[in-house]
């Protein structure tokens, strides 16, 4: 176990990376349940969904927790009179930063935003918008594992010199070995702190490997640590809330409302939704490749794994 950290937040992403399993189609009482299950389990962030913008994405397709409106979440949450911060993920290419309302009409907390490389000026531009309206911020840059070291570095040293808050390690395709975990972190430990700024982790579990992931990075210096209540997330889920609570070993936290969670909710929940570790998932993850086919074949029930690792290797 480790030592006890005052600065270690441990963040739940159950409702926004769950939500990719079922399209954000959560009921009122299930993200209520989370919500307050993270205010009784001491919990320092709750992420509460995604804010895209529904001028670029189907409100008949996707749930409320996809656009995470401002009256949805305080219809949960109410004024949020509790120590629990709430975020929202932006993802970039999907949002239109207008939208963002001034921190002081909002019972949001944080704005996160998601993007690839290619997306960076944009990214930065809604740091400082969300920056500007009085969000903490965080960013999540997306598929390093094949981006080159020397673009990674560039493009490490400009998110620095933004007014973002937290710079987090992302394993997009659950690819990383606790060594690799280890030098990203450290990596963007050094660029982060010359700036001031923190790095977070958000480690996907396709190798078996987001819980021991989460463990590196926090080791190697990391604060924010990203989780999911049972690992619920898309694809093989995500590193487990129940897990990283007892190793971080600090009384704030408490697990038994996140057992009883688990019991009302996720039990339930697992007889609908299909989430966690298998085969395919594996094969993207050690093959570096997004999980996409993965979600198929498992949506099909296609067990064939010879021929679709050979589907992807004969690329």
């Amino acid at each position: 176990m480790l030592e006890k950290d005052e600065s270690i937040k441990v963040f739940d992403c159950t409702i926004r990376d769950g939500g990719l399993v079922n399209n954000y189609h959560f009921t009122d009482a299930f993200v209520k349940g989370v919500y307050e299950t993270c205010v009784a389990a001491g919990v320092d962030y709750i992420e509460i969904g995604k804010n895209n913008s529904p001028t670029l994405m189907s409100e008949e397709e996707f749930g409320a927790w996809n656009f995470s409106k401002e009256e949805d979440i305080r219809r949960i949450v109410g004024e949020n009179n509790t120590d629990l911060k709430i975020a929202v993920m932006s993802d970039i290419g999907r949002t239109v930063k207008e939208e963002l309302l001034p921190k002081e009409e909002s019972v949001v907390d944080m704005i996160r935003i998601a993007t690839y490389i290619h997306q960076i000026p944009e990214a930065i531009e809604l740091i400082e918008e969300a920056h500007a309206k009085g969000y903490e911020t965080t960013v999540n840059l997306m598929a390093v594992a094949k981006v080159s070291e020397e673009e990674l570095n560039s493009v490490l040293e400009a998110l620095a010199q933004t007014n973002v808050d937290v710079i987090y390690v992302a394993d997009t395709f659950g690819s990383f070995f606790p060594e690799e975990t280890k030098r990203l972190a450290k990596k963007y430990l050094k660029v982060a702190q010359a700036h001031g700024k923190q790095i977070g982790i958000h480690a996907h579990n396709n190798i078996q490997l987001a819980f021991a992931n989460t463990i590196e990075a926090m080791n190697a210096g990391t604060h924010f640590l990203d989780c999911t209540i049972s690992g619920l997330g898309r694809g093989a889920g995500n590193c487990p809330m129940e897990l990283l609570l007892d190793y971080v070993n600090h009384p704030k936290y408490r697990q038994l409302p996140v057992l009883e969670f688990i019991e009302k909710f996720i039990v339930p929940l697992e007889k609908e939704l299909d989430w966690g570790y298998s085969i395919p998932y594996m094969i993207t993850g050690q093959l570096t490749e997004h999980p996409r086919p993965a979600m198929k074949a498992r949506d099909e029930e296609d067990t064939s794994y010879v021929a679709f690792y050979e589907k992807l290797t004969s690329k």
